[in-house]
């Protein structure tokens, strides 16, 4: 499916249009389709306005109850998943400031209980010293102060033993030289340290070996409910049941190929020594 940012906003709107089209079509009233989908007639009326998403069950059941064409459901389909798809470009969220967008993270990390990270070709911020993740935004053109110590604040989740992490880290991720020799070591040091914390999960993927399966993006799984994947120009937001399922099977992939615990201290030992000598 082929994402357009100008079309961010919309596919919800004609999602609930063409919803209420079709209800109108097989001749019913909001009340009468209520009934038939053995929904409350004012979930009806709130998905046709555009004020609730309607999840993939509730679009099963409208669509059987007005016997919608195959064309038609493939259609409402498309839209449902654009619908739950939004696109946050690096240049608004910076003229918007990047500190917001650390709030908006902390306020998710409070609501959730169950993280999966996987990262491709960098340390995530919550894993990262303050040296790292000042280098991380050191390009940005605007004032990144308060975002850094946004970015700090945040590492205090991971010590509520509430919440479950597993993060999956590249070779590439981890050895990257964001930063000079000595600092890059302390870095690796630190995930070394974090391996040992009873709620976090943090495995390394080693370059060696055979992995026939070969990942493309750095992505966040929050409790099976939403997933953001980033790239260079931003972060693309998914809730559509389908995408999070992929990801989660991706994940699970991404997991068998990497060494975790004493296996992972051991070649973190290993690099970390290698930016020291």
């Amino acid at each position: 499916m082929t994402i357009d940012p100008q079309r961010q906003g919309r596919p919800g709107q004609e999602l609930a249009a063409l919803l209420k089209d079709l209800r109108k079509r097989a001749g019913l009233t909001g009340d009468r389709l209520a009934r038939r989908c053995n929904m409350s007639q004012s979930k009806i009326s709130r998905i046709e306005n555009g004020k609730a998403q309607p999840t993939l069950v509730d679009l099963e059941r409208i669509l059987r109850a007005v016997v919608a064409p195959p064309e038609v459901i493939e259609e409402v389909a498309a839209l449902a998943r654009l619908a739950n798809t939004e696109w946050q470009d690096l240049r608004s969220l910076r003229r918007k400031g990047l500190e917001k967008k650390q709030s908006e993270l902390a306020a998710l990390e409070s609501s959730c209980t169950e993280f999966r990270f996987f990262l491709l070709s960098m340390i995530t911020g919550l894993l990262s010293t303050p040296e790292y993740i000042r280098a991380s935004l050191a390009n940005s053109p605007t004032d990144v102060s308060k975002t850094i110590t946004r970015k700090l604040e945040r590492q205090e989740v991971l010590y509520d033993t509430r919440k479950r992490f597993t993060f999956i880290l590249t070779e590439q991720a981890v050895r990257w030289p964001l930063l000079p020799p000595a600092a890059m070591a302390l870095q690796i040091d630190r995930l070394a340290s974090l391996t040992r914390m009873t709620n976090v999960k943090l495995g390394v993927i080693p370059m060696a070996g055979y992995k026939p399966m070969a990942p493309m993006d750095t992505f966040t799984i929050y409790d099976n409910i939403l997933t953001t994947v980033e790239n260079t120009t931003g972060v693309v937001v998914l809730r559509d049941p389908r995408d999070i399922s992929m990801h989660l099977e991706l994940f699970s992939t991404l997991r068998s190929y990497a060494v975790f615990e004493d296996e992972a201290r051991e070649l973190l030992a290993e690099w970390s020594a290698a930016f020291r000598a």
